[in-house]
């Protein structure tokens, strides 16, 4: 892939995260993963269908939004980024925050996948933008809707920037990275039959 028209989106990382080689097969060998036949990357995109649901109103008021825009492309050629924000919502203190929805049940805790996806996003609303991007605001649609604010710090940053490098690296220079040291996670992958362990 020439290196001009690179562009990664933040669930290529997130891909990257689960295991570099995902990476591997599907850039560096272009090798698709037709995840349309996966069921939760399915659901994942229906669930953006029924978002009204959320209470609008309530939620401005209690984030303090002063105005909100649904579906946003990002484009950042800067970053080698791009992505599709669910809403991106202007805050009242001058920041501003990216919202998602997530088909997930909230358990008490956020996934560094999470945490990183909404860095991502952060990292290109701040470039575009040039406004400072503090939190991101999920919505967990199997947990009745349930709303979560995630601070976003300078270690987050830090962490996004460095996994995008890698993730880029693997694309550009054609390296075959390790597998994932989580060996449960190959059962469910779609490179399966072609890994070499």
């Amino acid at each position: 892939m020439n290196e001009s028209n690179l562009f990664l989106t933040p669930s290529h990382l997130l891909e990257y995260l689960y295991c570099p080689r995902f990476t591997y097969y599907e850039y560096a060998l272009n090798i698709p993963q037709r995840e349309e036949k996966r069921y939760k990357v399915q659901k994942g995109k229906d669930i953006h269908e029924i978002r009204k649901k959320v209470n609008a109103g309530y939620l401005r008021k209690k984030l303090g939004v002063v105005k909100k825009e649904s579906d946003v492309e990002l484009n950042c050629p800067d970053l080698q980024l791009r992505g599709k924000v669910d809403d991106l919502l202007y805050l009242d203190d001058g920041t501003m925050a990216p919202f998602d929805y997530k088909y997930a049940e909230f358990k008490q805790r956020l996934w560094k996948t999470f945490r990183v996806q909404e860095t991502l996003y952060a990292l290109m609303i701040n470039h575009i933008y040039k406004v400072e991007v503090t939190r991101a605001i999920l919505c967990f649609t199997r947990s009745k809707y349930k709303i979560v604010e995630l601070e976003l710090k300078e270690k987050d940053y830090l962490f996004a920037k460095v996994s995008l490098d890698n993730c880029l690296e693997i694309i550009q220079n054609g390296i075959y990275p390790e597998p994932t040291s989580v060996r449960e996670r190959c059962r469910d992958c779609a490179y399966k039959n072609i890994c070499i362990q």
